[in-house]
């Protein structure tokens, strides 16, 4: 992807459309130097064969009142201008096919590089910034085939070539014709109109772009509405109606100012240059007039230069198969640049990694384990500090469990274990080496994690559990059957129309949705998998916060049991359900306040043990007695 430009804000209108004229232009090679010279040729030709209609049929009105002129002479002018309309028609698909391609490849090359700045290269705190997303949306939205993309604006720029050969042609044949002056009134008349045209549409694209907030507004109640998520409490509560009446308020906020800024950009402009038209044709026709009225213009001369000034006076309007194109589709490639620039500037500032081999190769499984030695993490520069001074050593082939209340900063200790963050200051360390020193790519080839949120992908069940370990080649069923085993999976298996290659999800044919917590044991299954193929560490978030207490007792005594020697961490906010851990830390405000066995714990009377029996006292479970 090219390099992005700064923002156009306060830049003149000249130096902004030449400036996104030389990127419109530095897409083009993205679409195969093949490909693109061959379109160029075509549009050429497609632009020159109205000129040739023109001069063909002028010669057939030459020759048919002159006495003496052959039927052959005649029958070859008519079949010179129809062959010429004729290729013309025959071309046109040919020029909408290749226009196709380069739309398709120079997309491809967009989403790519969208998707590995999104994705890979850039720290995870670019998408937790709500601008960023803003321009995220933005360039989704026209690969979404909401807007205009890229690849159209590209498409749209070669489809241009024949309107501007036609327009060069018609000013040389009115040169020819008539005089150069005529010529040159021609041209700038015609760019003129061109210019104001493309002006109006540009403005009018600004002020599309500026209501893009009360478009997400409308999309958003439209999808609540008519989705299946929200749509029982909406009829238990009876907010239909609610929901109709603020959908129209929503409109009308975005159609009034829309509309209002449609009829003051276009419409006083369009006054304007269509008496610049009328006065420039006008012009030009009196140009023509006193020759042709002394009789100093034959037949064929005043024919080819009528119809040669029609051609730039249709400047005048949009091209269907460019304006709305390059307009739109380069605003898109816009946020996508915006996008890439944040992204670079976060990579600037995120803490280098020391220079080492980059062999792809996972990095190895920690020895001696992992240690957080002083670690101080803030989202923000001026932000509190979620961790504050964090301590703590995750011993090798030991169960280790992070309690806590909410906002203790366990999440954020994942986060800053599995590389989605770097340490504000203070460093994480695996066998003493810190992790810095390594890729992220590297040490994340060695984690299986289930998130607190984590992703149901519209996909089979197969391909749901599997991904917790792509890139390791083909999946094998025994790893996916022990990973389906360990997340207590096999009777949703029994029950499935299609077996694993059921797709999860009911918008799709045969395809069938789970619960809360059957989602939940598939995420389970993606991380075990993992665990099958070679991860060494397994990380999860609040793994069991959709199973009820029994299921979640019953969870983690299974868990605890399968992975005896295994590096673990457990995430959770009820104390009684991890007390089998190796090990039990409690954070609270950023640090770690006690640590030890659960019995441990309990002896020691201090905050655990406070809080390990005001959950239990919630529930009629022999875990209090046990405490006790």
């Amino acid at each position: 992807m090219s390099p992005p430009h700064a923002p156009t804000a306060s830049v003149s209108p000249l130096r902004a459309r030449a400036r996104r004229t030389r990127d419109l232009i530095g897409l083009l090679p993205h679409a195969g130097a093949g490909l693109v010279s061959a379109a160029v040729a075509l549009n050429l030709v497609i632009g020159l064969l109205p000129l040739a209609f023109i001069v063909w049929m002028s010669v057939l009105l030459d020759r048919l009142p002159r006495a003496g002129t052959g039927t052959g002479a005649v029958l070859a002018a008519l079949f010179l201008a129809l062959g010429a309309f004729v290729l013309q028609q025959l071309l046109a698909p040919f020029q909408a096919a290749l226009g196709e391609v380069a739309t398709r490849r120079v997309d491809g090359h967009c989403v790519t590089g969208l998707m590995d700045t999104a994705l890979r290269r850039s720290p995870i705190s670019l998408l937790e910034n709500e601008e960023t997303l803003k321009l995220l949306s933005d360039a989704r939205g026209a690969f979404d085939r909401l807007l205009p993309t890229p690849g159209d604006a590209a498409a749209g720029a070669l489809a241009l070539i024949a309107r501007y050969t036609q327009l060069s042609g018609a000013v040389v044949l009115v040169g020819i014709t008539l005089s150069p002056w005529a010529a040159l009134l021609t041209g700038a008349t015609a760019l003129l109109l061109r210019f104001g045209q493309r002006g109006s549409l540009g403005r009018f694209a600004g002020l599309y772009q500026g209501l893009a907030g009360e478009r997400r507004k409308i999309a958003y109640m439209l999808r609540t509405a008519g989705g299946t998520e929200a749509a029982k409490e909406i009829r238990v509560l009876g907010l239909s109606g609610w929901f109709g009446a603020r959908h129209h308020a929503d409109m009308r906020g975005y159609l009034d100012p829309l509309w209002e800024g449609r009829r003051r950009i276009l419409m006083g402009p369009f006054v304007v240059l269509a008496l610049a038209g009328l006065a420039g044709g006008s012009g030009v026709l009196l140009l023509l007039a006193g020759p042709a009225a002394r009789g100093e213009l034959s037949l064929l001369t005043l024919a080819i230069a009528l119809q040669a000034v029609l051609i730039p006076m249709r400047f005048g309007v949009y091209f269907p198969e460019a304006d709305v194109q390059t307009q739109y589709g380069m605003q898109a490639y816009d946020s996508l640049t915006a996008f890439t620039r944040r992204a670079a500037a976060l990579e600037e500032r995120a803490p280098a990694a020391a220079p080492r081999p980059r062999t792809g190769e996972a990095a190895p499984a920690p020895a001696e384990g992992v240690r957080f030695e002083n670690v101080v993490f803030r989202y923000t520069p001026d932000g509190p500090a979620v961790l504050d001074g964090l301590d703590l050593e995750i011993e090798a082939g030991r169960s280790t469990a992070i309690v806590g209340l909410n906002g203790a900063g366990k999440t954020t200790l994942v986060k800053l274990l599995t590389r989605l963050h770097e340490p504000t200051s203070g460093r994480v360390t695996a066998d003493g080496a810190d992790l810095r020193d390594r890729t992220p790519a590297e040490w994340q080839r060695r984690l299986a994690v289930t998130f607190q949120k984590f992703n149901r992908y519209e996909l089979s069940l197969r391909d749901n559990v599997v991904l917790g370990a792509p890139g390791t080649g083909a999946p094998e069923d025994a790893a996916f059957e022990a990973a389906m085993a360990r997340a207590g999976l096999d009777d949703v298996l029994a029950r499935l129309p299609h077996g694993p290659d059921t797709v999860l999800s009911r918008q799709y044919e045969d395809g069938i949705d789970l619960s809360g917590g059957q989602w939940q044991r598939v995420a389970l299954a993606r991380s075990f998998h993992a665990v099958e193929r070679g991860a060494r560490i397994l990380v999860l978030d609040e793994p069991t916060s959709q199973l009820d207490v029994r299921a979640e007792v019953e969870f983690f005594d299974r868990f605890l049991t399968m992975t005896k020697g295994l590096t673990s961490v457990v995430i959770s906010h009820r104390f009684s359900t991890v007390r089998r851990a190796d090990r039990i830390v409690v954070l609270e405000h950023g640090k770690v306040a006690e640590q030890g066995t659960h019995d441990e714990l309990l002896a020691l009377g201090g905050r655990y043990a406070e809080l390990f029996r005001l959950q239990a006292q919630r529930f009629s479970d022999p875990l209090l007695e046990e405490a006790r």
